[in-house]
């Protein structure tokens, strides 16, 4: 396969777990219960940590070379992409699930938009990881196999089954129809290919800073975690149910990452 055909599907692997789940739409008669929820969102930690430690800032690190500074790029590109997001966590309107206080400016957008928003800026980071990832695939370097970089494009896939579910249910319950609550899912996944497709754009222009640009995928998806889905597992009654799908979801992206990457 060529390197254009490997980036393509890299792209939309991540998509196809979005639409699957907010397809789900059709088949579920009733919201999910509380404790599904934390146990998806739970999950979802999981994953994007563990993809973050070893599809992001280790292959930092080790592109970064031996020596006392080798830190330097994983420190200031995580720093770096937890300031983006908490920015545009500050900046654009949103409404996190289980929550009827919006975040972001103030804006007269009705709660099933400003839900979308919440899960697109959520899904950003993923897309942004995916394609920084694809960069070091394609810079030609030992550090990022083909395989490493699609078992991370799997793993984002496998957590976005649930959340695509999840952000696609509630909307029936506000009134939509289960046809654009299902679009609402779909188009909230769009950012992740797009997103993935500028920082292809920009690693091509910038690879002698691709550690860095590494990184800074890492501490934005960090930064949704800490902000988003652990609060939202944790809230409540059986907050351990949302601690075990943070396992689990640890422990299947590392299968994941040794046994592909």
């Amino acid at each position: 396969m060529t390197d254009f055909g490997k980036t393509i599907i890299g792209l939309l692997i991540p998509l196809v777990g979005t639409t699957l789940g907010s397809a789900m739409v059709f088949f579920l008669k009733k919201e999910m219960g509380q404790k599904l929820q934390k146990a998806l969102l739970g999950f979802a930690s999981g994953v994007m940590i563990a993809a973050s430690v070893w599809s992001l800032l280790i292959p930092s690190i080790e592109m970064a070379g031996e020596g006392s500074t080798a830190w330097v790029p994983a420190v200031v590109g995580f720093l770096a992409g937890m300031g983006f997001l908490l920015v545009l966590d500050t900046v654009i309107p949103h409404l996190h699930m289980n929550s009827d206080c919006p975040e972001g400016k103030p804006c007269g957008l009705g709660d099933s938009l400003m839900l979308v928003l919440a899960v697109t800026l959520h899904n950003l980071p993923e897309g942004m990881a995916v394609g920084v990832v694809l960069a070091g695939m394609l810079s030609g370097g030992s550090v990022i196999t083909t395989a490493g970089a699609f078992a991370l494009a799997i793993g984002i896939a496998i957590q976005n089954f649930p959340e695509g579910a999840i952000i696609s249910m509630p909307l029936v319950g506000k009134g939509l129809s289960r046809k654009k609550s299902f679009l609402y899912g779909f188009l909230s996944g769009v950012v992740e290919p797009l997103g993935a497709a500028l920082m292809l754009l920009l690693t091509s222009f910038l690879t002698p800073i691709l550690p860095y640009i590494l990184s800074f995928a890492a501490g934005a998806m960090i930064y949704v975690v800490v902000e988003e889905l652990i609060p939202e597992a944790q809230a409540g009654k059986h907050s351990n149910i949302g601690t075990i799908g943070t396992a689990l979801g640890f422990a299947l992206m590392l299968v994941l990452d040794v046994a592909l990457g």
